[in-house]
């Protein structure tokens, strides 16, 4: 049975399809991107799976499918507290590292900005995706599938 790690990624929105894809050929590492169907693509580069348009259907086919040290691309703090207790590398397309030690924080942030939203009030969102975080995931993909690589 072949233990090296796979890449799973929560494909809908996610921004740096081409540098997963760099990593995983590098490392030579498969990589399984999940969308809904909804956003399916003609000819795409790596291995697809399509799953229904519900909001939670990439997350739920995602927890089943991973296992112990695999890594995970998603921007969806919730789907990242779920994996961590699965020993699952979880990656934002920004380069932040999902841990056990900052996940209840994240949480927490989150459920408190969508209570002020909810109240009315307006919070920041993300600030826009730039070329530093493109740099700085792909620069910490590649240390977690080197780290990997050496186990």
């Amino acid at each position: 049975m072949d233990d090296k790690p796979s890449i799973y990624v929560d494909a809908d929105a996610c921004p740096v399809k081409k540098e997963i894809l760099d990593a995983a050929s590098l490392f030579k590492v498969d990589v399984i991107f999940v969308a809904s169907y909804k956003n399916m693509m003609s000819n795409p580069e790596g291995k697809w799976v399509y799953v229904d348009a519900d909001k939670e259907a990439a997350d739920l086919y995602i927890v089943n499918a991973v296992k112990k040290g695999d890594i995970v691309i998603t921007n969806d703090i919730g789907l990242a507290g779920t994996l961590l207790p699965k020993a699952v590398y979880v990656l934002s397309s920004k380069g932040k590292e999902y841990t056990e030690e900052n996940i209840s924080m994240l949480l927490d942030m989150r459920y408190l900005s969508a209570k002020m939203r909810r109240a009315g009030k307006h919070t920041k969102g993300p600030k826009a995706f730039s070329k530093e975080d493109r740099i700085k995931f792909a620069q910490v993909l590649a240390k977690i599938l080197s780290n990997l690589e050496g186990i």
